[in-house]
């Protein structure tokens, strides 16, 4: 167990965020690495393009890869969306980014379901025409809480943990 760091001038609470501001971040971000078992239950973990719609993270994959057979086993998944944060500075020293990590439930779509046309725009651009066939899709519903690293603290406030963590239900209430 990690104590909070007391030292004069070093912050001891995090940012307070609600759903709607991490949603929003989610939103302008489009990496993510989301993590699944194996169905020999291995670890695995894989850098995805995503869109975020009514709060939901969508990935387009193709039918055949190892995400669309192993997740659609359990449907168990964690994600992790690095922000990153820095602009020019992050030229000239490390900066590492911020982070927005959750845990849900996945569903894989089998290619062809839905139609196209049906698609919110942003999950839609994912999907080009000539993959429309031999493309699946996986929804994504968070559940629980967002874990957040750096979000809605300065450059500053993210060289301390417990200034720059927070946890937010996915939902707000």
């Amino acid at each position: 167990m990690t104590t909070p760091d007391t030292r004069p001038g070093i912050p001891t609470r995090g940012p307070q965020l609600t759903a709607t501001q991490v949603w929003r971040q989610l939103q302008r971000s489009s990496f993510a690495v989301i993590s699944y078992r194996t169905p020999a239950g291995d670890p695995r973990s894989s850098g995805v393009l995503y869109a975020a719609e009514g709060r939901r993270l969508y990935v387009v994959v193709a039918t055949d890869s190892w995400k669309a057979r192993h997740i659609a086993v359990d449907g168990r998944v964690a994600v992790t969306v690095p922000v990153r944060r820095g602009g020019l500075l992050s030229l000239l020293m490390p900066i590492p980014p911020a982070t927005i990590s959750f845990h849900g439930r996945a569903t894989v779509r089998p290619a062809g379901e839905p139609e196209i046309g049906a698609l919110p725009g942003r999950v839609a651009r994912l999907l080009p025409t000539e993959r429309r066939a031999s493309s699946t899709i996986i929804e994504i519903a968070p559940e629980g809480r967002f874990a957040t690293y750096g979000i809605g603290v300065s450059l500053q406030r993210m060289r301390h943990p417990a200034a720059a963590r927070a946890t937010v239900p996915v939902a707000d209430r």
